[in-house]
């Protein structure tokens, strides 16, 4: 009898699966896999500029020779900064052809961390942070400002190209939540910053951004000016003589 009803309710699961339009189906695997278009295909010609090629060596000689695969990472993230922000599959595969594997080992890198990005992003990505700490001191508002403010929607780009808006999760700076980050694209790799913001308002970070399209550099850290860094209001109540040494060992010594 119960046999006969968990079957009945597995059936009604799958026929409602099926139900799904396939619209649905196919954007849900959007991150999964790559779909050629007119400036994302691997018959796209890509490669390390020439200061870039010399990073590439420097970053290759961290590693052991038969160990080039670990440089995946870096050799990623140099490729996205070159490329004003994102990955198109050609990089994708000069990558895989400097570290010698098959080209799936470095799409199951770039799929799987989110800083990677597969899209066109904006010369100024801006991060909201959304993990719980954030989230419980007001990241949706940060987010809903910054949207209405660029008029574009979550990844979206704007039409000048300046600004894209997405979400990150925990940035490790949950004392000063909430906080976003700015990836600044707008040289390229050579002039490429990875900024946080943090104790931000909605009013702040449209502030934030007219700085940045008037060219200017925003100060980056905390947004309170009753904080220092990572600080209390007003300054600290404790902890305010020197530390004392550990009394196990001599740190003069060693």
């Amino acid at each position: 009898m119960f046999a006969r009803g968990a079957a009945q309710r597995l059936l009604e699961i799958r026929q409602a699966f099926r139900q799904i339009p396939q619209t649905s189906r196919s954007f849900s695997t959007a991150l999964n896999y790559h779909l050629d278009s007119p400036d994302n295909n691997p018959d796209l010609p890509w490669e390390f500029t020439d200061a870039n090629t010399e990073k590439v060596k420097e970053i290759l000689s961290h590693y052991p020779s038969n160990y080039k695969q670990s440089a995946v990472i870096p050799l990623l993230d140099l490729a996205q900064q070159q490329h004003g922000g994102w990955l198109p599959v050609s990089a994708i595969n000069a990558v895989a052809k400097i570290i010698e594997v098959a080209p799936i080992r470095v799409y199951e890198v770039v799929t799987f961390y989110s800083m990677f990005n597969r899209s066109k992003v904006g010369k100024y990505h801006l991060l909201v942070c959304g993990t719980t700490p954030c989230m419980i001191r007001g990241s949706r508002e940060i987010e809903d400002a910054l949207l209405k403010h660029l008029g574009v929607k979550r990844n979206e780009v704007t039409k000048d190209g300046m600004f894209s808006v997405g979400e990150m999760e925990c940035m490790g700076c949950c004392v000063n939540a909430p906080m976003i980050t700015v990836a600044d694209y707008s040289n390229g790799s050579l002039g490429y910053t990875y900024n946080y913001f943090e104790d931000v308002t909605p009013k702040r970070v449209v502030e934030i951004v007219e700085m940045l399209r008037r060219g200017e550099k925003p100060l980056r850290g905390t947004q309170n000016h009753q904080r220092i860094n990572c600080g209390p209001e007003g300054g600290n109540t404790t902890l305010l003589s020197e530390p004392m040494p550990p009394p196990c060992r001599d740190l003069d010594a060693c």
